[in-house]
């Protein structure tokens, strides 16, 4: 269930900010109060939900400060797995990275009947293209860290592309892939910290406008 709440969560389905009841999450999942509290604290600790005393839980709000805060420790987390990555990384993860960046490179955005809306399909690309880059990093607690801080990242991209949909960062992925293959350490993690940099400032702009209503 943990998973579920958390695909609806990153899928749009309930909006930032928005308050998560426990009876209108019970019947929607089939749950005990037990349990759906137990996946709520465990989001808590993904930075996914926010735990509000006398309240209860919400979708985490999304911020200009707390996406700062998100893209300066994701970088600082990536660039250091990365460095681990191309250090320690064969030719296996050679092969998972180019097939992962061929999926993500055929796979549109956006729907052709939902341009307003991010394509599951691209999200899980992007998604595993930026996990097997880092995958050759021989640190599971790092790899475990990073993760989180994707899936926060995750939940700014899938409001923000609702306003700007365009961008698909085709060019910078290609950039890190290369740096990465020929060894380059040095270009690889300035390629990384680019791409996440200029998502940041596309995606802090979106939040000069209203989000859509929440609920509760």
């Amino acid at each position: 269930m943990h998973g579920q709440i958390r695909a609806d969560i990153l899928g749009g389905v309930f909006a930032p900010g928005q308050k998560l009841k426990f009876a209108d999450l019970g019947q929607r999942y089939g749950a005990s109060v037990s349990a759906i509290r137990e996946c709520l604290t465990r989001l808590t600790e993904q930075r996914l939900v926010v735990a509000e005393p006398m309240v209860g839980f919400r979708v985490m709000p999304l911020t200009a400060e707390d996406l700062c805060d998100l893209t300066d420790t994701r970088i600082d987390l990536e660039v250091l797995a990365l460095r681990g990555a191309i250090e320690h990384g064969g030719v296996d993860w050679e092969s998972d990275l180019v097939a992962a960046h061929h999926r993500l490179e055929r796979t549109p955005m956006t729907a052709p009947d939902a341009p307003r809306t991010m394509s599951d399909e691209w999200e899980q690309a992007h998604t595993a293209f930026h996990a097997a880059l880092l995958a050759g990093c021989r640190r599971p607690r790092l790899l475990a860290m990073t993760e989180s801080l994707r899936d926060a990242t995750a939940l700014y991209r899938r409001w923000a592309v609702q306003r700007e949909p365009k961008r698909d960062g085709i060019d910078e992925h290609r950039a890190i892939l290369e740096a990465a293959l020929a060894g380059d350490v040095d270009a690889a993690t300035e390629a990384l910290r680019a791409h996440y940099a200029t998502t940041a400032e596309i995606l802090s702009e979106g939040l000069s406008s209203p989000l859509p209503r929440t609920q509760g």
